[in-house]
């Protein structure tokens, strides 16, 4: 059963104005017994204004007059005829002012790491239009010239759950594995993605660690220098000490 708005307010409303009993207007308002009992003995919402139910539109005076004459009747709510706010149909998300001028380049990041995203997807991530994309894609933008592509994780413009289950969902219908977290990782420092069929499986691209071939300590580091031991002094002799011996004729 549907309640009023303010049911204590109302409640309150009802005691000090209607004769109505206390199941009647606990009936209405979504209340215990003891509660209304409680309003109307003061010891429960004392200081509260009561909230007029005809002028709100849930009671009219008829139904008010009609379950006074009854005790036993139930209070029915009347039907509102204020309009209704329609629900906010499905769309492109709303992007703050700040950040559109960012979003050309978050399209462009899009289009060029993950080319198997379709056009609604990018939509909905980003919060833009197919024509922009296409002119991002063919290179038709106004401002094509200054478009650098940056991650939209990093620019704020999504999350990088949202990011990382649109990109599952293209590389579910694409038949291709996608690596999770590569999609959210900074730009430049994120390892390179690998791209395989289903029942495979490669992380940045290179071989799980089961298929990788042993590698011995050659391989690895490379030959050992060979040592080459230097040659020794040469002994000293009496010439090199002392010079050459003088002859008679010197002397």
């Amino acid at each position: 059963m549907a309640h009023p708005l303010m049911p204590k307010a109302t409640a309150v409303w009802l005691v000090d104005n209607t004769t109505l009993t206390f199941d009647q207007v606990s009936d209405f308002c979504g209340l215990h017994p003891l509660e209304v009992q409680a309003i109307a003995d003061g010891e429960v919402a004392s200081g509260m204004q009561g909230l007029d139910p005809i002028i709100g539109g849930e009671l009219t005076r008829e139904e008010i007059a009609r379950c006074e004459a009854d005790p036993s009747a139930e209070i029915k709510l009347s039907v509102s005829t204020i309009p209704q706010p329609t629900a906010r149909q499905k769309g492109a998300r709303y992007t703050p002012v700040s950040k559109r001028q960012d979003r050309p380049n978050a399209i462009a990041w899009l289009v060029k790491n993950y080319p198997e995203l379709s056009d609604p997807q990018i939509c909905k991530i980003i919060g833009t239009t197919k024509p922009t994309i296409n002119s991002i894609r063919d290179r038709s933008h106004w401002n094509s010239t200054n478009i650098k592509p940056m991650n939209p994780v990093g620019l704020g413009l999504c999350s990088g759950n949202e990011l990382e289950k649109a990109v599952a969902i293209a590389r579910a219908k694409a038949g291709t594995v996608h690596v999770p977290g590569v999609a959210t990782a900074p730009d430049g420092v994120h390892p390179k993605e690998a791209i395989v069929p289903d029942g495979e499986f490669s992380t940045y691209g290179q071989d799980s660690a089961d298929n990788l071939a042993p590698v011995d300590a050659v391989t690895a580091f490379g030959e050992a220098p060979v040592e080459v031991p230097e040659p020794a002094p040469d002994e000293p002799t009496a010439d090199s000490v002392f010079g050459p011996a003088k002859t008679e004729s010197e002397s």
